[in-house]
């Protein structure tokens, strides 16, 4: 399993020196809210540019956004690898799939808790990853909602059923034992925020998150 840790909850003040902390981790998890879709606002593309000029890892990039498609451009020049964008926010999932896949970059689609999951079907053989939201999108530190573990388990199984080639990821309430449960359930890469960055020990606590 992939650890994607989220930097939000770090000290913005040395981001620098917090995710060169986290050098063990492969992909590296940017929360992009506007204040719209979400309540709460972050940072947009030039943070992604700037971390880019010392981080190789993988840039896991999640729009929690209202109209993604007029932003995408930017997102893909700043250095974004993987591209994901909410269902709810956009009545062209399919047209904002193609275009972000047409620039090299891999192409996600997520869901809030309250999304029935099977709405995404009709998109799933186009998706290199799906994001299923274990609590409600826009602020860090919540609880795990037990019932995503039954959303995992559906596109687990349609994937294998359908040979689909997508990735699943869980963002929201991630701990060591909650990312075990996901796990089990078959997720492939785990968000992790704020347990991660209040831990001293970073390094080993995503080598024990990944194979937990």
């Amino acid at each position: 399993m992939i650890c994607s840790p989220s930097f939000l909850s770090s000290d913005f003040n040395i981001l620098k020196e917090e995710i060169l902390s986290i050098s063990k981790a492969r992909w590296l998890h940017f929360d992009v809210m506007d204040g719209k879709f979400v309540e709460n606002k972050t940072y947009d593309y030039k943070l992604i540019s700037e971390v880019k000029t010392y981080s190789n890892q993988f840039f896991d990039v999640h729009l929690m956004i209202e109209k993604p498609e007029e932003y995408l451009t930017e997102y893909i020049k700043a250095g974004a690898d993987l591209i994901t964008f909410h269902l709810e926010a956009t009545d062209k999932p399919l047209e904002l799939i193609k275009i972000i896949k047409e620039h090299n970059v891999l192409a996600g689609i997520s869901i809030k808790p309250n999304t029935s999951v099977n709405e995404l079907d009709s998109l799933l053989p186009y998706l290199d990853l799906v994001l299923v939201m274990s609590v409600e999108p826009g602020k860090g530190g919540q609880k795990f909602i037990p019932e995503s573990v039954d959303r995992i388990l559906y596109l687990d199984r349609l994937k294998r059923e359908f040979k689909y080639k997508y990735l699943i990821e869980v963002d929201g309430g991630i701990n060591i034992n909650t990312a075990k449960t996901v796990r089990l359930a078959g997720c492939d890469v785990i968000v992790v925020g704020s347990y991660l960055f209040n831990q001293a020990n970073r390094n080993e606590l995503i080598e024990a998150l990944e194979n937990v």
